[in-house]
């Protein structure tokens, strides 16, 4: 039998006053994505700088105006990664970056060394305030844990002339739930006090449900007397910060809302520490089935997903809220004749507000189907494409190529509906394999040089091409025939071009077995960035071909 008299409960603070039980969602928050920090450092298989770099743009599509994208004295992929965000022009103007810190000088320094070149970012520093780590992990004192964070502020304060974009200020005092309230309170507002945030420029005061102890109720009495007692009210955005250890994170975040909260940190489907954060994506939905515009561009779920399941190797539950793969299927036959009734009623009745049986929302409108005969499946993306590609055709595309190939399949699905595999095929044809123009690669001659003792390179080729129908040649140096290349085309088109990733294969087993080879191919001087394609039964020759195929898919030939 379980020893349930091993545990004690946790204190709740009285609070009658409460007025958020009467209170409705009438908007959505602001809404900060932590995946690439906290969803991130939470996984088995943590993500490489390129799959970080397509979350990103990922969630700037979705519409996230601010993403906390690392800590960057962590870790220097954490730094690679954002330095990568800055000099590749990926962040929109309207789009801040938030960093983490501890409150320590050194930290707080390489956060302002990583982000130059932005505009403005979110500094986001904090220290724990809990009674129970005051005493086991820090052995400190109420006062000297509030001097850590009004110290950590100054920190702030005296290294600003190191940026020249405008800084905002967020503090968590982390363990806020297991926080004496009073005390807390306390915590925010010396750290408010030493900031002296204004109407015009806000500051952030974060309080995370670091660790879930209590009802959801009970958090939203703690949102609300904090929110009606913190100083400087009108210069604070308030935020939440909801993990889910008691399975409740959704419901905490949606009363913390009811409570006077104005911002929510979470992530896409709940990724995070322990047994997650809140899940943006069920909260969005949530706001979407009462008729609220969320904020987000969460139009295509099986999209968000896709991305979700291959970048943080993780799966959707098949009964995640409006994502999982069996929320709108009906196995009972009395569920599928109310909805197929439900559903022929609306049509019947020109009913523009959707009212169906069993169906809180329109699966359409978020990219699903419904089928109440024959079990659904979830609708072909990247994997799906891929799996073509390998499976008839034999090419394994890289995992950074196939959104970019998943892309062009997707337009051609919008205007004629199923795609057969011949036709993803001709596609890929011609979007890689026939991109001859204008620039033609026709013959490469390669000469080794590791010999010559007075040469730096080990290669130097010698290149035949068509520009434009006109035969042209190069001659370049370097360290193998892919580098080679790359310096002849930079130094005879002027344009900086960078190889970002290489991947080759056979295609078939045999002596004369065709070769693939994949370039990711960079122009630095436009942060854009393709992918070319080159097949040959000379693996060299394919690879220029590859370039040459990205070279042009960029544009870079005039």
């Amino acid at each position: 039998m379980l020893n349930y008299r091993k545990y004690k409960r946790v204190h709740v603070d009285p609070y009658p006053e409460r007025t958020w039980p009467d209170a409705q969602i009438e908007k959505a928050p602001l809404w900060c994505s932590v995946d690439l920090r906290d969803g991130n450092q939470a996984l088995i298989d943590p993500m490489v700088v390129s799959e970080k770099i397509e979350f990103f743009n990922y969630l700037v599509k979705l519409g996230f105006k601010e993403i906390e994208v690392g800590f960057p004295a962590a870790s220097q992929i954490e730094y690679d990664f954002i330095r990568q965000v800055i000099e590749r022009k990926l962040l929109p103007d309207d789009v801040k970056l938030q960093v983490l810190a501890q409150c320590r000088e050194e930290q707080i320094k390489r956060n302002f060394e990583t982000v130059q070149g932005t505009k403005q970012f979110i500094m986001h520093i904090y220290n724990s305030t809990s009674t129970l780590q005051r005493d086991v992990v820090f052995h400190a004192n109420k006062q000297e844990v509030i001097d850590i964070a009004v110290e950590g502020v100054r920190m702030v304060k005296r290294n600003m002339h190191l940026y020249d974009g405008e800084t905002i200020l967020e503090y968590s005092p982390e363990s806020f739930t297991g926080t004496e309230l009073d005390y807390a309170l306390e915590v925010c507002n010396a750290v408010i006090e030493e900031w002296g945030p204004t109407p015009e420029h806000k500051m952030i005061i974060n309080l995370p449900s670091t660790v879930e102890m209590t009802t959801p109720n009970v958090f939203a009495d703690r949102i609300e007397f904090m929110s009606k007692n913190m100083k400087r009210r009108d210069s604070v955005i308030l935020s939440v910060h909801p993990h889910n250890d008691r399975g409740t994170g959704v419901a905490t975040a949606e009363l913390a809302l009811l409570a006077g909260a104005d911002r929510i940190e979470g992530t896409l489907f709940g990724n995070g520490e322990r047994t997650g954060n809140v899940d943006i994506v069920n909260l969005a939905y949530n706001m979407f089935s009462q008729g609220i515009d969320c904020g987000l561009a969460l139009d295509n779920v099986n999209e968000a997903a896709e991305l979700y399941t291959r970048c943080c190797k993780m799966d959707i539950h098949p009964r995640h809220p409006y994502a999982g793969k069996l929320v709108f299927t009906a196995f009972s036959g009395s569920h599928q004749d109310a909805i197929n009734k439900g559903v022929h009623a609306m049509k019947e009745r020109n009913n523009e507000i959707w009212e169906v049986p069993y169906l809180p929302i329109d699966p359409s409108d978020i990219g699903r189907e419904y089928e109440p005969i024959v079990r659904i499946n979830s609708q072909s993306g990247k994997g799906g494409v891929a799996f073509v590609m390998d499976t008839y055709f034999g090419f394994k595309l890289p995992k950074g190529m196939q959104r970019e190939f998943a892309d062009v399949i997707q337009a051609v699905s919008e205007k004629k509906g199923e795609v057969s595999p011949d036709v993803i095929m001709e596609k890929f044809r011609e979007e890689y394999l026939n991109k001859k123009e204008p620039i033609h690669f026709r013959k490469l001659k390669v000469e080794d040089l590791s010999g010559e003792t007075d040469s730096e390179f080990d290669t130097k080729v010698r290149l035949m091409y068509t520009d434009h129908g006109k035969e042209k040649s190069f001659d370049a140096v370097g360290n193998g025939p892919i580098d080679a290349v790359q310096r002849g085309l930079t130094e005879s088109f002027g344009r900086k071009i960078k190889i970002l990733d290489y991947e080759e294969h056979a295609m078939q087993a045999g002596s004369n077995s065709q070769a693939a080879a994949y370039i990711h191919l960079l122009d630095n001087d436009t942060g854009k960035a393709t992918y070319g394609v080159g097949v040959s039964s000379n693996i060299t020759r394919a690879s220029v071909r590859a370039i040459f195929s990205a070279f042009n898919r960029l544009g870079l030939g005039g």
